[in-house]
């Protein structure tokens, strides 16, 4: 079958979805063991054994992959009663026993180190032409299938080469990026349910987290099929969808960042948006006292064959006095759109346009570009080794052939057609080297591309600014809270950073080495006990974040210091605050919250 899409009778992709949605059993032949994708099942029975065993490891990656969120069971069937039927029981029973004693699912992927693809086929053609007996090709399985062999694959080969590439640091490092930058369920619905509306799709309400879409509009449908290479083919129409992966079971499809339709109405938004954009907008900050200006661009990395690696969206702030600081777009979370025509300050006296894009690319892309070319660096320097090694040893092993043959061709054989055949597969493999060479070291040059400017904005003093006094930064009393807070990490052991300059929605990154645990710490200082607020970006990321965020709040700054350390603040009883887009709790219930480590 061909591979095809979703709504393309007689295709893979449509037999997949057609399963899913409507079936409870596929019959299938070999066909199936690859380019399919069914862990929504975890039971498989394989009738007709394959000789290979790396076939029948494919057909079981068809279930048990990523997604799979049941233990599988596969069921092989082999005929006891035939030669070949003993002969592949005994394999199979030999790769069980070795799985439960090194209890590692690798020895599936790793069979074909250790026991070549044709060997079954090669030892039963002996059999039959009286070559070996039964029991010696019986022995021969038991040999080649030996549990000292997998070790040295398993451990050796595969988890040596990883032991050598780790650094836990930058694991950790990765782990807590991984965290903070994940996009909860709730994010992904609120965007698709606000812009989906924007490009003619209108999502109604089915059950808690499920909806249904409906037809798609022909606009776009057209934007998919610009993006179908990238996300694959967008459907001509969605029955029910949801964004939480937990309620995607039976026909309710799972939409995220990714999936063509998500895809496709982001894209769509965005060109739509386009002269709004460029137009620019106003904003509110509660916490300034001076109006300043936001543009926005994206900027990404390219490697030498010309492909985009990287691409990322930065925010450049600058005041009337010539300043620029380089900011995170979280920073607009905490702007409010204004609803009344405003004054606008002259922005002739701002920063031409040229200077403000040399203090980004001073300040900000050459620190990316630095990021990404090591990171390209060491993954280019592992493929390269690797590519060597196995491509010399293709090529030496083809030279081997090449002699071979040109021995037997002076013994008086007539071998010109394999000779040639083989120096023609030699030629072939010089060229795959020099050819995966010159890309490799065309991938490690990188440069900036496509430096785009977005759109701009302005952001004024909240004009009811005076009235929410208690809910503006005092600096001081906040420097005071942020040294109590990094000092009492350290009491714990942990190691904090002071993150507060980089917009992120908390000030403190606080880890510890021992244990992996990662803290988010938003510090609150207050010079009395008093209230406590939070911007919208706070708020927004203490959901998000959950357990892993916490609420530092410091009461008596002045004088007598009080840390109370409060995790998962948002199950507090927020109260928001409509007009200035932020949310405050008493006193007395952060009082009543502190953690056990406080106790």
């Amino acid at each position: 079958m061909k591979v095809g899409d979703r709504d393309t009778p007689g295709t893979r992709l449509y037999a997949e979805r057609e399963f899913r949605e409507s079936a409870q059993v596929l019959v299938a032949t070999e066909a199936a063991g690859e380019g399919i994708n069914l862990q929504f099942c975890w039971m498989m029975i394989n009738y007709d054994i394959p000789w290979n065993p790396m076939r029948l490891e494919q057909r079981i990656g068809r279930i048990h992959r990523y997604g799979q969120e049941h233990d599988c069971f596969i069921f092989n069937f082999v005929a006891s009663n035939t030669r070949e039927g003993q002969v592949l029981e005994r394999l199979l029973e030999r790769l069980e026993i070795i799985r439960r004693d090194l209890q590692e699912d690798k020895v599936y992927d790793v069979i074909g180190e250790i026991f070549p693809a044709n060997l079954l086929d090669r030892l039963m053609r002996d059999l039959y032409a009286r070559k070996i007996t039964f029991d010696s090709l019986m022995d021969r399985v038991v040999k080649e299938v030996d549990v000292e062999k997998f070790k040295r694959i398993c451990r050796s080969a595969l988890e040596g080469l990883a032991k050598r590439e780790i650094n836990l640091p930058v694991i950790l490092g990765k782990r807590n990026e991984a965290i903070e930058r994940r996009l909860v369920p709730e994010v992904v619905q609120k965007f698709f349910l606000e812009a989906s509306p924007v490009v003619g799709i209108s999502p109604k309400p089915v059950r808690d987290g499920v909806f249904r879409v409906g037809r798609i509009p022909k606009s776009v449908k057209q934007v998919g099929e610009r993006l179908e290479e990238k996300f694959g083919k967008l459907g001509k129409e969605y029955k029910l969808v949801t964004f939480d992966k937990k309620l995607a079971v039976g026909d309710v499809e799972w939409v995220t960042p990714g999936h063509p339709l998500f895809e496709a109405v982001r894209e769509a938004v965005l060109e739509m948006v386009q002269e709004d954009l460029q137009k620019g907008a106003i904003f509110y900050d509660l916490n300034t006292e001076e109006p300043y200006c936001l543009d926005v661009y994206t900027a990404s990395i390219k490697d030498g064959r010309g492909r985009t690696i990287h691409q990322r969206l930065f925010v450049v702030q600058s005041f009337l006095n010539g300043n620029i600081e380089i900011r995170q777009p979280t920073l607009f979370l905490d702007s409010i759109p204004a609803t009344a025509e405003s004054n606008l300050p002259d922005s002739s006296k701002l920063p031409k346009q040229e200077i403000i894009e040399g203090v980004l690319i001073e300040r900000a892309l050459n620190s990316f570009l630095e990021e990404v070319s090591r990171e390209r660096k060491k993954e280019t320097g592992i493929i390269k080794r690797h590519v060597e090694i196995s491509l010399n040893t293709l090529i030496d092993r083809q030279q081997h052939k090449i002699a071979d043959l040109i021995e037997r061709q002076q013994c008086g054989e007539d071998v010109s057609l394999a000779l040639s055949e083989a120096e023609k597969r030699l030629d072939e493999l010089n060229e795959r080297l020099e050819r995966r060479r010159e890309e490799l070291e065309k991938e490690q040059h990188l440069t900036i591309g496509d430096l785009t400017h977005v759109g701009r904005a302005w952001v004024l003093p909240h004009p009811e600014r005076n009235n929410y006094r208690k809910m503006v930064r005092d600096e001081e009393i906040e420097k005071i809270a942020m040294g109590i807070a990094m000092k009492y990490e350290r009491e714990k052991g942990r190691i904090p950073e002071d993150v507060s300059k980089e917009d992120r929605g908390y000030d403190i990154l606080s880890k510890n080495t021992e244990t992996g645990e990662v803290r988010f710490i938003e510090v609150k200082g207050r010079a009395k006990v008093g209230e406590v607020a939070f911007t919208k970006n706070e708020y927004e990321t203490a959901k998000r974040l959950a357990g892993n965020y916490w609420l530092y709040v410091v009461f008596n700054c002045a004088d007598n210091p009080q840390l109370i350390s409060i995790p998962n603040p948002a199950k507090l009883n927020w109260e928001p605050v409509v007009k200035i887009e932020h949310y405050r709790v008493d006193a007395e219930t952060i009082l009543k919250s502190k953690s056990g480590e406080d106790r």
